[in-house]
């Protein structure tokens, strides 16, 4: 049961922890641009993720894979510059981090020094633990993820859901607890079993945040472009969608196109 909601002046890595200790939810979406990232903030979002889902829905690009660490800070410092109060989140991209702890930290201290995020967020467990490790010890705050790792579609070969075997969910399990150890303030579980997903988040001390984990976690997280309606190319079950900007906007620059071919558009009070 959540409990009511504090004021936040600047939401940090500490107000997460306090918030899940409080039983107060934590709301997470995706931004990727100045305009939309002032707007996000000012509805009051707590954190914004600059997730490597622009390569989707920004770029185009049918996997996350192809976005670059260059382009990740330009989203990431366009974003920054929006937020005042909520939490940034930047995604380290593909390739980045996976090889070397090394080029992992280097990767890390670019995406702060260069767009001034807040934190950065990786994908996977034991696998990647010597590059979490390196890039905590440098004081630079991490949120893990598990489940459907976008990042290594290719290897899953489907964007399903995932930890619905006995032997892959406690693998789960076992990488939640070990990223918590490490040192990691937060964990994105994503499509996930429910049941599963609440039992890590009441096993662990950090914020678990769910993009379809179900309601037992600590809070959830949506790309911003799916739940205000403006893909509408993509409807999983987890997806609930706020708005239908897409009509409303297909509408509009339609009347738009209709008034400037009849001359309706400027009228006399739009111009000088």
């Amino acid at each position: 049961m959540s409990t009511a909601k504090k004021d936040y002046k600047k939401i940090t890595t500490k107000s997460l922890i306090d918030m899940k200790a409080q039983g107060e939810k934590i709301s997470m979406l995706t931004a990727y641009d100045y305009t939309m990232a002032k707007i996000v903030d000012s509805a009051g979002i707590d954190v914004i993720l600059v997730g490597d889902s622009a390569s989707n829905v920004m770029a185009g690009h049918e996997t996350t894979l192809p976005i670059t660490l260059d382009q990740m800070i330009y989203h990431a410092s366009s974003v920054v510059r929006g937020a005042d109060r909520a939490l940034v989140v930047v995604d380290l991209p593909f390739g980045s981090y996976q090889s070397d702890p090394k080029e992992a930290l280097r990767s890390s201290i670019r995406i702060m020094k260069e767009s001034g995020g807040h934190a950065v967020k990786l994908e996977g467990g034991k696998e990647i633990k010597e590059s979490i490790k390196k890039i905590l010890n440098a004081g630079i705050p991490v949120m893990g993820h598990l489940g459907l790792t976008p990042q290594s579609i290719y290897k899953f070969g489907t964007y399903t859901v995932r930890a619905k075997e006995e032997q892959e969910a406690i693998k789960l399990i076992e990488d939640a607890k070990l990223l918590e150890k490490l040192g990691c303030f937060a964990l994105v579980l994503e499509k996930i079993p429910a049941k599963l997903a609440q039992q890590i988040a009441e096993s662990i001390s950090i914020p678990v945040i769910g993009i379809g984990a179900g309601s037992g976690v600590d809070g959830q997280v949506l790309v911003i472009h799916d739940m205000l309606g403006m893909n509408n190319e993509f409807s999983p079950r987890f997806l609930r969608r706020y708005m239908n900007l897409y009509e409303g906007m297909t509408s509009a620059i339609s009347q738009y196109v209709t008034d400037v071919k009849s001359s309706d558009f400027p009228n006399e009070k739009e111009q000088y």
